[in-house]
């Protein structure tokens, strides 16, 4: 007997812009003439790639194009991709909340999604009347439902509010809800969108934890779409890479991320062509870059606890002979979160009018999210130039051997300092 749960053949999915529907009713009536004839739809051959940053230039554009892929029975599978290239319209075929415009997929067993927040929820209906209603969509019976129902309200939490319409539900407790029921109502296949991001900490803990007990533990099969890179590498065995509704790779789930963030980074080098810093010098930062403590190549993307090389170049027409240069971390609130300063570690700077510095930050423990560096040229204590959140770099979490190889997430903090605890 096969061990493929889900095989996608030839998935593509056209939409029409700027309307509801499929589109005018001589799009219609030319569609349907085509069909009585045994011909193929004339708008199949027509459309752009779907890429929201560019403006359109066609009524129709394909979200997915030609997705072909396999997932193994007990497979775990994660999909990352930039907003807009894919994955929400990839679940949902998958889910049958819309067909595709071409192609077929082959599912085996029951399959239970968590799409958005609400999907699938009346609103009008109580949390213990949502979990009936789910179930017998899915072909349980009103036994088996019974049987687990306490099982998922103590998962959700929301034992308080069960009895109580789910509008009145806020957007966290819906969907604490809604993963109880798809997570517990013993799906062969279990279908997970973005909106862990919605819950809270503990939330997000406990559903990882019990999507790694039914992959694991009970052998079903998972898709799991986030932005969350920590999560993903946590949870996933293996990845698929979406971009501009198209595969553009496919493999282990480290390869898979690492694919990602090598084309997804931050611009990492900076060039400034003029002096904006006003003041009676004429010497000025020129250059910006963020490199590879390896390779040298430039890089804007990091793991949490790795190198980080930053190249600083300067045009210094004046003699001056006292310079000191400045590297401040800031958050994106602009609030300082460190800073390294030649002159506190006794590094002195030769004079020369063309000045290039290389400033290499080990183990760099902050948790995930964007920062920014402001850079100071100073002579003495003048300040000769200064460039305020000049360039960008993202962390991205990690399971870093030096954090004890565990997913380090954020709590209150913006870094992450090692420590070793001694009972006396």
């Amino acid at each position: 007997m096969s061990d493929i749960a889900i095989k996608f053949e030839n998935i593509s999915k056209q939409y029409r812009l700027g309307t509801i529907g499929t589109g005018t009713i001589s799009h219609d009536l030319n569609r349907w003439w085509h069909v009585v004839r045994g011909k193929e739809d004339p708008y199949l051959k027509i459309g752009e790639v779907n890429d929201r940053s560019s403006k359109a230039t066609s009524d129709y554009v394909w979200a997915l194009r030609d997705i072909s892929f396999e997932v193994k029975q007990g497979e775990v599978l994660g999909i990352i991709g930039k907003n807009g290239a894919g994955k929400s319209t990839l679940l949902k075929i998958l889910s049958r909340v819309t067909s595709p415009t071409t192609g077929t997929i082959k599912a085996k067993g029951r399959i239970a999604s968590l799409l958005e927040v609400g999907t699938g929820f009346h609103p009008e209906m109580t949390g213990r009347e949502n979990i009936y209603m789910n179930g017998s969509i899915m072909g349980m019976t009103k036994a088996e439902i019974t049987r687990k129902l306490d099982e998922i309200v103590d998962f959700a939490g929301v034992e308080k509010y069960i009895d109580t319409p789910t509008k009145r539900y806020s957007s966290g407790m819906t969907v604490r809800l809604g993963f109880a029921i798809a997570a517990h109502l013993e799906p062969e296949i279990l279908v997970v969108d973005e909106v862990l991001a919605v819950g809270d900490t503990e939330f997000q803990k406990k559903a990882i934890g019990k999507m790694q007990d039914v992959s694991r533990g009970e052998g079903r099969t998972v898709l799991f779409v986030s932005h969350n890179m920590a999560a993903v590498k946590n949870l996933c065995r293996t990845g698929v890479y979406l971009e501009n509704g198209t595969v553009k790779f496919a493999g282990g789930i480290d390869d898979t991320i690492d694919y990602y963030l090598s084309l997804n980074q931050i611009e990492s080098t900076v060039i400034l062509e003029k002096k904006k810093f006003k003041n009676l010098y004429t010497a000025k930062i020129d250059k910006i870059e963020l490199l590879d403590t390896s390779t040298y190549k430039s890089k804007s993307a990091f793991k949490m606890g790795e190198n980080i090389g930053i190249r600083i170049s300067f045009s210094i027409p004046e003699t001056l002979n006292d310079l000191g240069v400045t590297v401040r971390m800031n958050d994106i609130y602009s609030n300082g979160i460190a800073a390294w300063r030649t002159k506190e570690t006794g590094f002195t700077i030769d004079y020369k009018k063309d000045l290039s510095l290389y400033l290499e930050i080990n183990n760099l423990n902050v948790f995930d999210g964007i920062y920014n560096l402001s850079f100071s040229l100073v002579n003495g204590k003048e300040t000769i130039d200064f460039l305020d959140n000049a360039i960008s770099f993202e962390i991205v979490a990690s399971e870093l051997e030096i954090f004890g190889g565990r997913a380090m997430t954020k709590s209150h903090n913006l870094i992450y300092t090692p420590c070793k605890w001694i009972e006396e």
